[in-house]
């Protein structure tokens, strides 16, 4: 083995061993290139209109596709899974639901300033390298790669799956214009099963590993702008912000463990409030709830139009 392939491996072990310091569960990582495999399928995903409203995703598509379009001279991409399953729910089995990520403070942040000390930390061994650190915020294929650096598989519901962790984790992305040691992906393991497929509300999973994200719940609860159709409220309740039910569903969640991540814990009041709490919430009562949250991005008036949807 030569000396440069020996020098990639040992930094990218340096790095796994430090991402855990971090928090996070685990890492994998890709040589930078353009998706060739992802090119059409995206392209065509976007001209069947499965995008909805949401114009950010036809835009940058070329970013999407190639990092190097992100970060000139990019050699790797690295993954890495941050863990926020938790056995914590609505001590009223009737009150309104949020997706379980959105329980905490809101992950954007509190990923973006572990990878920013991350990237620090590499800086500070191997010299003048460049790189970006992504959480959900740019026009990356997160998903993409980290299905190709092993961290798992795309199922039927289009998410990642892990076998370790199920999918209630954080997918974020470290671009570097240095080389690591490139992991392989694993296969497919969802087999026969389609319980994500069968209980969706909506139908949204079109075909395995095809979401029309405009008839997702999360789509109508979160992106969508003005009023949900009339026809969609029988399908809404529980959820009035995201929808974890193909994920509720999936076996592979058996094995999800409970995160260790204080900033993922809810205010105390949001897990005892009832459907009436929801129902008469005034808007000081939002702010204190859900302060520092990705709720807040639906703002008061969204949530409670959703609230008055799904609970008519």
């Amino acid at each position: 083995m030569m000396q440069s392939d020996l020098d990639a491996r040992s930094r990218k072990e340096a790095l796994i061993r430090k991402a855990k310091e971090f928090g996070f569960a685990q890492v994998g990582v890709s040589q930078a290139g353009f998706l060739e495999g992802e090119a059409s399928r995206l392209e065509e995903w976007l001209k069947r209109g499965y995008a909805g409203e949401m114009g950010y995703l036809e835009r940058n598509v070329d970013m999407r596709l190639d990092p190097r379009k992100l970060v000139p001279e990019a050699k790797t991409v690295v993954s890495l899974l941050f863990n926020y399953h938790t056995e914590k729910g609505p001590t009223d089995a009737e009150s309104p639901r949020i997706a379980t990520y959105a329980y905490g403070k809101d992950y954007h942040h509190v990923l973006k300033w572990k990878l920013k000390e991350l990237m620090k930390w590499a800086q500070s061994e191997w010299g003048e390298i460049a790189g970006r650190v992504f959480v959900d915020s740019a026009p990356v294929h997160e998903r993409a790669w980290a299905a190709k650096s092993g961290l798992g598989w795309v199922g039927k519901n289009s998410l990642l799956l892990n076998q370790k962790m199920g999918s209630f984790f954080f997918i974020a992305e470290m671009i570097l214009d240095i080389e690591l040691e490139p992991d392989g992906p694993t296969s497919d393991h969802c087999g026969s099963c389609t319980r994500c497929i069968d209980a969706c509300p909506t139908g949204a999973i079109i075909q395995p590993e095809v979401v029309d994200g405009s008839k997702c719940i999360s789509y109508f609860t979160i992106e969508l702008r003005g009023a949900i159709p009339e026809p969609v409220h029988r399908h809404l309740a529980p959820w009035v912000f995201g929808c974890d039910i193909c994920q509720d569903v999936c076996p592979w969640n058996r094995h999800a463990q409970q995160h260790e991540e204080a900033e993922w814990n809810p205010h105390e009041k949001l897990l005892s409030m009832n459907r009436k709490d929801w129902e008469e919430m005034t808007e000081e009562t939002f702010n204190e709830v859900f302060r520092g949250t990705a709720v807040k991005r639906a703002g008061y008036e969204g949530i409670m139009r959703n609230v008055q949807s799904a609970f008519k």
